[in-house]
């Protein structure tokens, strides 16, 4: 009897037998020298080689600036357009977090240019928030653990490339949008508003960007108010994203390149949150009012220098020194009370403040043993100070925490024969943290101490190894195998800002061990003219992982054994030159060992796991100028042991339609365009709760225009 584990297995290879493959899209990477020559298509610059996709032992996805601008039309709220296009990636929440929002059932590794956005010692879950779309030019997604950027990717990989600056003469672009319910009430409306400029002056090449969008309150397929989030929220916001690239083409070789990304998006207010009843199947909603504190917001600051040279002594050099200043301030909640000077009960509420400052050095050489070798090395450092302070009464609620991270690599890369590829490599990593003594709070009296814990310095040393291979079977058909490791922090702050037994010490804290997770993978991918199809099968392994588990109102990381086996299936096909279909199909399931026992027992929730999903699209050219873009996601049932959080699935149903004309670009997209009324998987699967009960976003409909000139 086929157990219902085996099904996906059984699906996958099925697929596997009949044409189709991985979707793969052309994007732009020329730089703006006007003697430098164009990087290849499809290069991976998150991948420190450099690879190819379509041609590397792991899953790659590349997003194009024109599949950004098709969701954008739609929605834009990023975890939606990455839940929309990123298999294996959990359904957007629609609030201002990414809690949940796992790779693979793990967390990915958000970078910007390669800058890294994650702040794994005190996870604000807003990492995918720290730059606006408007300002990427295409996403580079690695599925899997992976080392290549160090800390963090235990899920994957994923780089939102910044634009480039135009080649020749300046150029300038300026759009517009406007968002409302399909009520068209006064409070459900938004807008967006931008301007581009960029150009090249010799050597020089640059970019100025911006933009401000304000938007309104969201509805339900009932037209109820969404109900508002402690943690933060998307509704009901306005926000602002500068963008400034400089480069410098020294002569046909060497570039200097300098960027500075600020993002800031804060709530406006004016809403409290009504706690909705779970057990009957009421909504958390929404009233106007006056919440107490201020709302949440985030600031964000990115920047990076850069230098490049394409032929030092017959190697190619890259490095980058970066800094990243990330603010995140949270809504207050009902679980930090404290008595003002008035003698009134109020309620704190959380910011988080992490500064981070590292360097980057890869040098790569090819063309090495006949051209069968290709070797690639370098260095990382990383500095990282991360605290979360209570805004109201100043108090520290998680203690100031110094991570420094350090790591040598070696990639090869080995043409054993025009068909067959071999890929390893090994990175060594040696990271230490400082912790100073500090006092816990009781969160039952905010103005209490509740234990002091004494301060220490663990270290850490791990050494991680990656080895895949691809085969080019035919002209048509590829398999590819694959195995990685990736190397992750626990969620530091929640271990220290939970110790309430005495005589604690950060030295012999046993749950700031790191995270190594083991990923392996299978694959084939097909490739037939018009015709495309990639199916792989992976599994991803922690001997010490971190599953979440709600305790009291906060999420608490409970160090466990934990087991995630999924596949993956992505096919497309250009029925002829005006029309193509897409499709996907994942699955994932996972367990991990609560008791302690070696054996994983428990069903991971959907705080860890995303559901059985299938994805269908169709994009058309019908003219020239006139273009239409339908996508359908179905989100399958899901069961856990017990009903408390189990997944009632739906469907939801999305479109845009772009017309072209001398004055500019049109367009109209439609946001759940059947209007369905549903519990979002977040708010079904992850926790029990009457307040984070929370409907999707109704019927929703963007009318944009863009004119570049």
């Amino acid at each position: 009897m086929k157990t219902p584990e085996s099904r996906p297995l059984l699906l996958a290879l099925a697929m596997a037998a009949v044409p189709g493959a991985v979707l793969a899209q052309s994007s732009s990477n020329n730089p703006s020298g006007g003697n430098a020559e164009a990087l290849p298509d499809l290069v991976i610059t998150a991948t420190r080689n450099k690879s190819t996709a379509g041609e590397t032992p792991q899953k790659t996805t590349i997003i194009t600036r024109e599949q950004i601008e098709q969701q954008q039309a739609i929605t834009n709220d990023p975890g939606q357009v990455l839940s929309n296009l990123i298999p294996s990636y959990s359904p957007g929440r629609q609030k201002l977090s990414n809690a949940g929002e796992t790779f693979r059932g793990r967390s990915p590794l958000f970078l910007v240019d390669g800058v890294p956005q994650s702040n794994p010692l005190r996870d604000s879950a807003r990492d995918s928030y720290t730059i606006d779309l408007d300002m990427v030019e295409r996403i580079e997604v690695i599925h899997g653990a992976s080392a290549e950027h160090g800390l963090g990717a235990t899920g994957g990989i994923i780089n939102f490339v910044t634009r480039r600056p135009e080649s020749g003469r300046m150029s300038q672009s300026v759009s517009a949008s406007v968002t409302s319910d399909d009520d068209v009430d006064s409070d459900g409306q938004g807008y967006k508003v931008g301007y581009r400029v960029s150009g090249q002056q010799g050597r020089w090449d640059y970019l100025l960007g911006g933009n401000i969008q304000e938007r309104g309150i969201f509805y339900d397929g009932k037209d109820r108010l969404v109900g508002v989030a402690y943690p933060g929220e998307l509704q009901n916001s306005e926000s602002y994203d500068v963008l400034a690239k400089l480069g410098y083409w020294l002569d046909d070789d060497q570039n200097v390149g300098f960027f500075i990304n600020r993002f800031e998006l804060e709530g406006m207010g004016g809403y409290v949150p009504v706690p909705g009843d779970r057990d009957n199947g009421v909504p958390t909603m929404a009233r106007p009012g006056i919440p107490d504190g201020e709302p949440g917001y985030n600031e964000v600051t990115t920047a990076r220098l850069s230098y490049s040279h394409g032929d030092w002594l017959g190697n190619q050099v890259d490095t980058q020194f970066y800094s990243q200043t990330f603010r995140a301030r949270f809504a207050t909640t009902p679980y930090f009370p404290y008595v003002d000077s008035n003698g009134n009960s109020q309620l704190d509420q959380t910011r988080n403040e992490s500064d981070k400052l590292g360097a980057k050095f890869t040098l790569t050489r090819d063309g090495l043993l006949n051209d069968h070798l290709t070797l690639t090395t370098g260095l990382d450092v990383l500095e990282d100070e991360t605290r979360q302070m209570l805004v109201e009464t100043g108090r520290t609620y998680v203690p100031k925490s110094q991570f420094r991270n350090y790591a040598a690599f070696l990639q090869g890369d080995i043409a054993v024969t025009d068909s067959l590829t071999l890929h390893t490599g090994v990175r060594h990593e040696q990271a230490d943290l400082k912790v100073d003594t500090y006092n816990t709070i009781d969160r039952s009296n905010v103005t209490q101490d509740n234990v002091t814990v004494q301060g220490g310095n663990p270290d850490f040393n791990e050494t991680l190894f990656n080895a895949g291979v691809v085969y080019q079977a035919t002209d048509h058909i590829q398999l590819f195998a694959n195995y990685s490791e990736g190397f992750g922090m626990p969620d530091v702050g929640r271990v220290l800002r939970g110790i309430g037994d005495p005589g604690q010490d950060v030295d012999n804290l046993l749950q700031l061990q790191p995270i190594v997770t083991d990923n392996r993978e299978i694959g084939t991918r097909f490739d037939w003219d018009r015709y495309h199809l990639e199916v792989s099968y992976y599994e991803s392994d922690s001997d010490f992982g971190e599953r979440l588990t709600e305790v009291n109102g906060t999420w608490v990381g409970s160090r466990e054994k934990t087991e995630i086996q999924g596949v993956e299936v992505t096919a497309d096909a250009d029925l002829n030159e005006a029309h193509n279909l897409a499709f996907s199909y994942t699955y994932a399931a996972g367990k991990s060992d609560t008791d302690g026992d070696g054996d994983v027992d428990t069903k991971l929730s959907g705080i860890n796991i995303a559901p059985e999903t299938f994805r269908l699209s169709w994009s058309a050219a019908w003219t020239p100028a006139l273009s239409s873009h339908l996508q359908f996601s179905q989100f399958l049932d899901r069961d856990i042991e017990g009903d408390d959080l189990d997944f009632d699935g739906y469907g939801l149903l999305d479109g845009s339609v772009i017309y072209q004309t001398r004055a500019g670009k049109v367009s109209l997209g439609i946001e759940n365009l059947l209007d369905k009324d549903y519990f979002t998987y977040y708010s079904q699967s992850a926790r029990v709760s009457d307040e984070y009960y929370f409907q999707g976003r109704g019927r929703t409909i963007t009318l944009g225009y863009q004119l570049d000139f």
